[in-house]
């Protein structure tokens, strides 16, 4: 169970570093030639959000058939290994919709910056006529 989380949080840093290597300011070649291969390498990372939601799914699941340790049977050791395990999953489901969430950013800010792109060679070719 572990290893799938681990992957996620690579992803996640992954996406974080990328995020911001776009938003930091470069020359604009550079820049282009960053969107370029960024956007190349979007296309197969687009299973992160499925797998995410996966994840948030198997989160769900294992939340509604959770043993509950509310009576007075239960010991302190009981009681911690609960709150630990709903705290995982707090954290769990952050993970998930953090890399759903940057995902998408990354999209954008690759859309975006192509579209920046083509209106410049518009405006470049208008000025030549």
């Amino acid at each position: 169970m572990a290893l799938q989380w681990m992957i996620l949080t690579y992803m996640v840093a992954a996406e974080a570093a990328l995020a911001l290597l776009l938003t930091l300011p470069s020359p604009k070649l550079l820049k282009n030639r960053l969107v370029s291969l960024i956007s190349l390498i979007l296309q197969p990372a687009l299973f992160i959000v499925p797998f995410a939601g996966f994840q948030l799914l198997d989160i769900y699941w294992k939340n509604e058939h959770r043993l509950m340790c509310t009576s007075e049977i239960c010991t302190a050791a009981e009681r911690d290994r609960y709150e630990k395990s709903f705290y995982k999953s707090q954290r769990n489901v952050i993970l998930c919709v953090t890399a759903c969430l940057l995902y998408w950013c990354i999209q954008r800010i690759c859309k975006y910056n192509k579209e920046i792109q083509s209106l410049e060679e518009i405006e470049k070719r208008y000025k030549d006529e």
